[in-house]
């Protein structure tokens, strides 16, 4: 009877794991939008951006917008040889997909390298998804950002960009999610 029993435990919970496995699902995204400082002041000493940006991937087409505040950085960024860089302190976003599903996520954290020469900056953001709506409710995992934001215009009195494109693409982990 015990062997029985420890067969039908072994079986459980390979089809849990099976299961749970199934619910986690890889997810690239590509694409482009604005990013234009606010007049928001989340913590002293940095510049908060609203970023409004509409892709396509896993899990269909989509929205994204988030609030994000980037502060100096004590040490550049991994593979940064500018000297200008900074470090993305705090923020979070929202996805909206198609069918009206969203996708929450918070900063966890994030860099930027800014590239005088190149006229770009190079950013890189990991977000930690909260939860959403609909078939993303209960969902959990996390989300990289690699962007490129090129400046569009400059505040004419001080020469920092305030509006900018950004193009890039989201990669990562959703748990529990149906994507299709």
């Amino acid at each position: 009877m015990r062997r029985n029993t420890r067969i039908a435990l072994a079986l459980c919970l390979a089809v849990l794991g099976t299961a749970i496995e199934a619910q986690s699902k890889p997810v690239k995204m590509k694409f482009s939008g604005t990013a234009v400082a606010t007049t928001l002041s989340l913590l002293p000493g940095t510049v908060t951006d609203e970023d409004h940006l509409e892709g396509n991937g896993t899990g269909g087409s989509f929205t994204f917008r988030q609030l994000r505040t980037d502060g100096p950085a004590a040490q550049p960024p991994s593979g940064c040889t500018s000297p200008r860089y900074f470090t993305v302190v705090t923020g979070a976003g929202v996805f909206r997909f198609q069918d009206g599903s969203l996708l929450i996520v918070r900063i966890a954290e994030g860099s930027g390298c800014i590239d005088l020469a190149a006229g770009n900056t190079q950013l890189t953001v990991v977000y930690e998804i909260t939860g959403g709506t609909k078939r993303f409710s209960g969902s959990s995992g996390d989300l990289t950002l690699k962007a490129t934001f090129t400046p569009v215009f400059r505040n004419p009195s001080t020469t920092a960009p305030v509006l900018l494109t950004l193009t890039g693409e989201f990669e990562g982990t959703i748990l529990g999610a149906a994507l299709e």
